[in-house]
């Protein structure tokens, strides 16, 4: 178009903020809007509106960035609520009530000047915008390659054109950041916690064949919580020898410097007793072991009915294969299909459960497909009589042993859930559950069918390996609700140990008593930098850490004093709770919450149960119970560098921790 003609127009009519860009140019009947930045024209028509133009000036290359939001017009600014994606708050209606706070994980760092631009009505911070990406990426497990995705970019482009587009190396290095300040935090919170902490150890498989040790702290907080954080995610060499394991948890817990506020350690039934048993060596050379480590050797219960589970399918796989394969038939034909639903009328079946084939990953779908199956048992035999095309039909004998077997893993099932109901479950729920299983394992020995009682045998063989190691543990746990006390020992026991069961009784409670005696007097470690300190309950006075050696001297005398002071009519912690009546049993208990609520009572009994009941018995997510597989590492994150990892796997354990708190 010829402009040599045209005028500019000027008009008190032109209200709108985006003429201060632009200059309206009249020739003739045709108005147009000329940028005054890179001169391209636009319509410029009172009917056309300003939109497009206030779009030209967000992408106007020439135009300075400054002043955009002054173009966000009032009927784009959202009335009934607000969002704030810098400080991942959303707040609707300004109610407090109602909003969805997410500010504990904006990223904490000093603002840089040079990365925030002025748009006018608020600030846009490049580097905090960045940050936020990167926790985005760690809590939801996002593949660090998304900020390379061509529909990601144009989306945050279209969305935040100030927004300047990261690196995959630059997210990373972001990610590692937010780690180390995430890391930092969590230093200062152990260092502070007011109890023990029991260490549960994990193996990950990554999707290209490297392995993975994943630690994991568990504790109860000052608010008496349960607590769950991983701290380690280490890369191992599939073929680690017993030096190398140990090697990496002993540097792990020096890291974090927690080698001396340890109480157990958890794994899984198949770790070799030797590591355990040399991490404990090391750590009571220095005396930093309850008990001389009795409590410190603890083996994962879920894991151990796990392998048993295994053990027993694994001896009848030939039937239970058979089984699999009748239900095949019967799904694979919709004319067998139908007939059988006929047998099955005609035979009285009346269940209502599914004839479904299991997954071999869930051993809980294993025993759901035997269970239906037995419910159907006649009408098997029925169809094998009528179809000549079914011949994998079970015998009495197989269909008896399917019954048995079903009958076990019913149980396991059963306990496994016990142990799953909650994420956080506390050590004292396990001990009724096992014993059960142990009395159990003892009757099924005693089956008629010699194959059945040998393989049950072997199955109470693996178990009692278990329990030697886990008992007094579990025992001391079941002693801390104060629904039980040390009635429940009382009676499990008779019934698994007979003529010998007094014995074993005698054995817990001594055990209880001496882990008492010990978190009743003044650890060396417990009051280091805090000066003179009283102990409560009995009044007995601990020396500041200046006076180490003489304090160690008298660590003797501090139990001797104990004793007597005891037995002169002062009774303990212990003695009074043991001698009190039992809280009544009711589905709305909190074994935690009582503690808390008690912890005046028995000051020193409850440090005792703070540590105890932390242990975790089962350290296997809810999720997995039932899986055989073991844990996997995510394919996005497996194919990166071991130290990126770690980072990415601890800092979202912790991030999703505080939010959910």
């Amino acid at each position: 178009m010829d402009m040599s003609d045209a005028i500019i127009v000027k008009s008190s009519r032109l209200k709108s903020v985006v003429w201060n860009d632009f200059d309206r140019i009249k020739k003739g009947d045709t108005c147009v809007a000329v940028c005054r930045h890179c001169k391209k024209k636009l319509s410029g028509s009172s009917t056309s509106g300003t939109s497009h133009l206030r779009n030209h000036l967000i992408r106007c290359q020439r135009r300075s960035n400054h002043g955009i939001t002054q173009y966000v017009t009032a009927r784009e600014k959202r009335t009934e609520g607000t969002v704030t994606i810098a400080n991942f708050n959303l707040d609707i209606d300004q109610k407090k009530d109602d909003s969805l706070s997410l500010v504990n994980i904006k990223f904490e760092q000093e603002q840089m000047k040079e990365e925030t631009v002025d748009t006018g009505n608020s600030n846009f911070d490049q580097r905090r915008s960045r940050f936020d990406l990167a926790r985005m990426i760690i809590l939801h497990g996002y593949p660090l390659t998304m900020v390379e995705h061509v529909g990601f970019r144009v989306f945050v482009k279209n969305l935040q054109p100030l927004f300047e587009l990261v690196t995959l190396n630059r997210v990373e290095a972001d990610c590692i950041e937010i780690y180390e300040k995430e890391k930092q935090k969590m230093n200062d919170m152990l260092d502070k916690l007011p109890g023990k902490i029991s260490l549960a150890a994990d193996v990950w498989t990554a999707i290209c064949g490297s392995e993975y040790l994943c630690l994991t702290a568990n504790y109860i907080d000052e608010s008496w919580l349960l607590r769950r954080r991983i701290l380690n995610f280490i890369i191992i060499d599939p073929l680690h020898t017993e030096d190398m394991l140990l090697e990496n948890i002993m540097s792990c817990l020096m890291d974090w410097d927690i080698d001396r506020k340890l109480f157990s350690i958890v794994l899984d039934s198949s770790t070799s007793d030797s590591i355990n048993v040399r991490i404990t060596d090391r750590l009571s050379q220095n005396r930093f072991l309850y008990c001389n480590g009795q409590l410190f050797d603890m083996r994962c219960a879920s894991n151990i009915l796990s392998v048993i589970v295994q053990h027993a399918l694994e001896a009848v796989s030939e039937i239970v294969n058979r089984v699999r394969e009748s239900i095949h038939y019967i799904k694979s034909s919709q004319t067998v299909y139908e007939k059988f639903n006929v047998m099955s009328k005609e035979v009285g079946i009346t269940s209502q459960k599914c004839l479904s084939i299991d997954n071999p990953l869930q051993w809980n779908s294993t025993y759901s497909m035997l269970e239906a199956a037995l419910e159907f048992r006649d009408v098997f035999m029925l169809l094998q009589e009528n179809d000549n095309g079914y011949t994998i039909n079970l015998s009495d004998l197989e269909w008896e042993r399917v019954t048995a077997i079903t009958s076990y893993l019913k149980l396991f099932v059963e306990v496994t859930n016990v142990f799953t109901r909650s994420k956080y479950p506390t050590a004292n729920i396990y001990f009724p559950e096992l014993c059960d299983v142990k009395l159990h394992l003892i009757e099924w020995c005693k089956n008629s069918d010699e194959y059945i009682s040998s393989l049950a045998l072997r199955m109470r063989s693996k178990f009692d390996e278990y329990w030697e190691k886990c008992s007094l543990g579990l025992a001391v746990a079941a002693m801390l609700d104060p629904r039980f006390k040390m009635k429940l020992v009382e009676y499990y026991y008779p019934q698994i140990y007979g003529s010998t069961s007094a014995g074993r009784i005698n054995e817990v409670l001594e055990g209880v008593k001496a882990l008492y005696n010990e978190h009743s007097i003044c650890s060396p470690l417990a009051f280091d930098d805090q000066g003179l300190a009283w102990q409560v309950g009995n009044g007995l006075l601990c020396l500041p850490s200046s006076e180490k050696n003489s304090r160690d001297r008298l660590m003797g005398f501090d139990k001797f004093l104990n004793e007597t002071s005891q037995g002169e009519g002062g009774k303990s912690d212990l003695d009074k709770y043991l001698e009190e009546p039992l809280f009544p049993r009711n589905v709305d208990f909190s074994i935690l919450n009582w503690w808390k609520v008690h912890t005046p009572r028995y000051p020193v009994l409850s440090m005792m149960a703070r540590n105890v009941l932390g242990i975790p018995m089962s350290k296997v997510l809810p999720e997995l119970a039932f899986n055989n597989s073991g844990r996997i590492l995510d394919r996005d994150w497996s194919s990166l560098n071991p130290a990126t990892v770690q980072a990415l796997m601890c800092s979202q354990d912790w991030i999703r921790s505080e939010l959910e708190n």
